[in-house]
């Protein structure tokens, strides 16, 4: 009886210690650090699971912990079929850590255990900001700057610039591991544009990467569009 009740008691605290959710804190494939932004997973306790990136949630699925052998098996139901071996799972203070070999390299994946969605660097540029300063004369916005001008970047991935050169639409991406974001014009005469995000509280600052010439502007977060 006391050994069923002590297996009993080991299989509700290893359940206990993965429900709940984690953030991806660090992810090593060999010699190589591979850590996506803001990658999370969320385990239920009826055995369900959803995965996202900051606000975005794209997979969702089941989980299954083996606690004898110490292997995580994580199924998502709109993905592809992991061909790999499943996590063996291991629990450090606040901290779970997953090993196992993919295409012969050893992967090490650290967690840490969360009460909010952590935020992608796509999450912190949403919203609308106005141009402050400007150095260069970029792609969008010359060396001058106006009152009215701004940078509206929409949660759909579409954004709207208004500046001295008129109203210019189109979509964007943001990079998965660097703070990096990528403007691409509905408009073809104007050229898609690389730039990197300084991020710093309600204001941000972006420097073109597809120039020779250094080109940088800043904005402030705005809540209503400026007035012309």
């Amino acid at each position: 009886m006391l050994i069923l009740l002590t297996t009993l008691f080991y299989g509700c605290s290893e359940k206990e210690n993965i429900e709940g959710l984690w953030v991806v804190k660090n992810v090593q494939v060999g010699d190589k650090k591979m850590t996506p932004n803001a990658r999370w997973t969320r385990f239920n306790n009826d055995f369900t699971q959803q995965t996202g990136n900051g606000w975005f949630q794209h997979s969702n699925g089941t989980w299954d912990f083996n606690k004898n052998s110490r292997e995580l098996l994580i199924k998502n139901t709109n993905g592809l079929i992991d061909q790999n071996e499943p996590f063996k799972v291991s629990f450090d203070n606040n901290k779970m850590i997953w090993k196992r070999i993919e295409e012969g390299q050893n992967v090490v994946v650290t967690l840490e255990k969360t009460n909010e969605l952590p935020k992608t660097y796509g999450d912190h540029l949403l919203g609308l900001w106005k141009l402050e300063n400007s150095k260069g004369n970029g792609v969008f916005f010359d060396e001058s700057v106006e009152n009215n001008e701004y940078l509206f970047l929409r949660w759909d991935k579409k954004f709207l610039i208004n500046s001295s050169n008129g109203k210019i639409n189109g979509v964007y991406n943001v990079h998965g591991h660097k703070p990096e974001i990528e403007l691409i014009p509905y408009n073809s005469k104007i050229k898609r544009s690389f730039w990197k995000v300084d991020y710093n509280n309600e204001q941000i600052s972006l420097k073109l990467l597809n120039s020779d010439s250094l080109v940088t502007k800043s904005f402030v977060r705005i809540h209503e569009f400026p007035r012309n």
